[in-house]
């Protein structure tokens, strides 16, 4: 496959690069975590990714846990791909069609990231409201948030937050924010160009 494999400090490997994904449909490739059990012999990874690549899945990195074993005594490995969505499906059902047992598939993850700061009264404005409201109508997940509030629940607040977003929608997803921070009364202070967003 060309991979390189990298070990780490804990006996782990990670393998980056892979077969190239062709974009569904609707225009793009979604990324997935698959976890496996597989059985301590030679080969067995390199059968458990063939099935990914003949589906046209895209190998994003592989963490091999050779030092933890599974109650029936088979290793634990997790496999980030990307791949159609409309083809999801087909890979994770080759790999049990070839004997390898997946213990959880269907995890998506999101390729993108994007943080914003919220300014004004963040906090009196109901923050899990607005919280929710980015997670649902800019379909973002929030992965780390920082809140300063130094004259107190009531006053001028500011909210820094790392948003989990697909790949390529960072555009949209700060619209939809800018929308929600309007109907709160909030500034949106966006990344700057060439950020994480």
């Amino acid at each position: 496959m060309g991979d390189s494999s990298v070990p780490d400090d804990t006996g782990s490997s990670t393998v980056d690069g892979a077969a190239s994904a062709e974009p569904s449909a609707d225009g793009g490739l979604r990324a997935y975590t698959v976890r496996l059990e597989l059985v301590d012999e030679p080969g067995e990874l390199l059968r458990a990714l063939e099935p990914i690549s003949k589906n046209g899945g895209n190998l994003l990195s592989i963490h091999h846990e050779r030092g933890n074993i599974t109650p029936r005594g088979h290793i634990p490995v997790e496999v980030d791909l990307e791949c159609p969505p409309d083809r999801f499906e087909d890979v994770v059902e080759s790999l049990r069609q070839g004997g390898v047992n997946v213990i959880q598939a269907g995890a998506e993850r999101y390729g993108g990231e994007v943080s914003v700061v919220l300014v004004g009264h963040v906090v009196d404005t109901d923050l899990s409201d607005t919280l929710s409201a980015i997670e649902t109508e800019a379909n973002a997940v929030v992965l780390d948030l920082s809140l300063a509030a130094p004259d107190g629940t009531k006053g001028t607040a500011s909210a820094r937050l790392r948003l989990a977003i697909d790949t390529g929608r960072a555009d949209e997803v700060l619209e939809t924010i800018r929308s929600i921070g309007a109907k709160k009364d909030l500034t949106v202070v966006e990344p700057l160009p060439g950020g994480d967003a």
